[in-house]
């Protein structure tokens, strides 16, 4: 005998319990099923283990999609003061690091009780080390083969995720049902992941692991001013994750070092007014001491300023306000935070995330082609087609 509900969701992540608990709040009986062993492994190691789970200047400008104004309807409707009037009922404790990028005060456990806890509250059936073997239609509801027998499902959610960490059991099975019902699933890859550097950089970039610095990064219309971090296989921190997300292979980043400042004019400046000074000294006030030893060595020279040509001004001036470089890749899957691309949203309703067709079966969060940027923006996308989708159900 089929086991039976109005609502079977396939992934216990952030999207997928959200979305449980939504529609078992609305009377619906609610199964949620994972492969995993445990429920939410990407929301307790994201952030360093204290998850940046909104951002309060959440925006449609924010997320990158085939169709960009896909993500709005749900976004406009739940907020990020909505979930953080949820967290705020369980007592969560919680800081902002950024403007805007909350972050739980002490541990992602907290927020994933939380989620665990209403979705208890709400009756939510949650099976885990759970594999679907099979999905087909069914009448007008949905029929699995799973490792727990068969399942019959008025209607199936894929909250499944991208590929990104696959060493939290990430796997492209979403995309593979996608594909099974027709729909296009766009060109993927890894997003917000750190930078990998050619030899020649890689050496001179471990010299510096550790070493972080503010920076403006330009690539392709992107650009970004945030920390940079330098680090053994080469360059990562908030700016170089971020401009992963336009950066392609063969493309080149050109870092502007001083952001604040127009190099050539504050170096010819100083050789007029402290004409003695080295270019060392100059570099050291201004970058941490590691870095501004590393640049006169790139360069191969330290000169006294009153020494330096308008020649040798303009080239430090060039390697200072746009250093570009062409990384050799990206670390990949291995350490991405998020799928750029995924399914198609062309056949998906932007109001009930239903397929169009087969409104049975839907698509939420990141197996989606929508990918926020760094800051929170891709939990916020999760909550909001969550909801929209489980108030639907």
């Amino acid at each position: 005998m089929a086991m039976q509900y109005d609502v079977v969701i396939i992934g216990a992540g952030a999207a997928g319990l959200m979305c449980a608990l939504t529609a078992g709040y609305a009377g619906r009986s609610v199964l949620v099923i994972d492969h995993a062993n445990k429920p939410g492994k990407k929301i307790l190691m994201s952030g360093g283990g204290r998850c940046n789970f909104t951002n309060m200047a959440t925006t449609p400008a924010n997320f990158f999609s085939a169709n960009p104004h896909f993500c709005i309807s749900a976004l406009k409707r739940y907020r990020p003061e909505h979930f953080v009037e949820l967290v705020e009922r369980h007592g969560l404790e919680y800081v902002e690091k950024a403007p805007g990028q909350l972050f739980c005060a002490d541990s992602a456990k907290d927020l994933l009780n939380v989620l665990l806890t209403e979705c208890d509250w709400a009756g939510v059936d949650i099976r885990l080390k759970t594999s679907v073997e099979r999905l087909v239609e069914h009448g007008e509801g949905m029929r699995l083969a799973t490792s727990l027998g068969t399942i019959e499902a008025g209607a199936v959610v894929v909250a499944t995720g991208g590929l990104s960490i696959p060493s939290m059991g990430a796997t492209g099975f979403g995309y593979d049902i996608a594909r099974q019902f027709g729909l296009e699933v766009t060109d993927t890859r890894a997003a917000l992941v750190p930078f990998t550097l050619t030899s020649h950089w890689k050496d001179r970039s471990e010299a510096l692991a550790g070493v972080s610095t503010d920076i403006q990064v330009r690539c392709r219309d992107g650009q970004y001013r945030e920390p940079m971090l330098f680090t053994h296989r080469g360059l990562s921190g908030p700016a170089m994750l971020q401009i992963s997300s336009y950066w392609l292979p063969g493309d080149e980043l050109d870092i502007n070092l001083l952001p604040d400042e127009d190099a050539l004019e504050a170096l010819v400046r100083a050789r007029t007014d402290s004409p003695k000074r080295r270019v060392s000294t100059w570099l050291g006030e201004r970058f941490p001491k590691r870095l501004a030893q590393s640049l006169v060595e790139w360069q191969g020279h330290d000169s006294v300023l009153a020494e330096c040509s308008n020649a040798a001004l303009t080239e430090w001036a060039d390697t200072l306000n746009h250093w570009r470089l062409k990384p050799a890749g990206t670390e990949g899957w291995r350490t991405a935070e998020v799928t750029m691309g995924g399914v198609s949203t062309s056949a998906i309703s932007s109001k009930t995330f239903e397929v169009q067709g087969l409104p049975q079966l839907r698509f939420i969060g990141e197996v989606l082609d929508v990918t926020g940027e760094l800051g929170g923006y891709n939990f916020q996308w999760a909550w909001a087609s969550a909801v929209a989708c489980g108030q639907s159900l």
